[in-house]
């Protein structure tokens, strides 16, 4: 049976600091995203245009400035890093999706898709050896 306890078992045992490195990178890439978005909340207007008979605009921009924020920080950190990541499923699902409904923008697509790889793959992963995750589970 799979289970969060021997995926962590599994990812302590083959932990690298590379994928460290990459899980870094990612909580620093959605923590920057973050600051774009609050930064320019007419961007973020403009990229969910297609979705806006479905009303709910103003929520879905809150959401994700402060999932991305606030889970590139617990992500860099590698505290509750899964629950960060699932966080960002629904983000990078409709960050995907939105080059179908509205305008094919094929750079974003591409990045959307790697970012959406490399969360899938930490969700399963975990935060790995050297986090705050591992350190709080060891007693340091």
């Amino acid at each position: 049976m799979l289970s969060i306890k021997s995926l962590n078992k599994w990812a302590n045992a083959h932990t690298y600091y590379w994928l460290d490195v990459l899980r870094v990178a990612l909580g620093v890439f959605f923590f920057i995203k973050g600051i774009n978005f609050i930064s320019q909340t007419e961007t973020l207007v403009q990229l969910i245009e297609p979705l806006k008979g479905f009303g709910g605009t103003m929520l879905v921009v809150h959401y994700v400035a402060s999932a991305h924020l606030v889970g590139g920080i617990l992500i860099a950190f590698g505290l509750l890093t899964r629950w960060a990541l699932i966080a960002q499923l629904p983000i990078l699902l409709g960050a995907i999706l939105i080059n179908f409904v509205g305008v094919m923008n094929a750079s974003n697509l591409i990045l959307a898709l790697i970012v959406f790889a490399f969360t899938i793959f930490f969700i399963f992963y975990g935060s790995g050896k050297h986090s705050a995750d591992y350190m709080m589970k060891m007693g340091y």
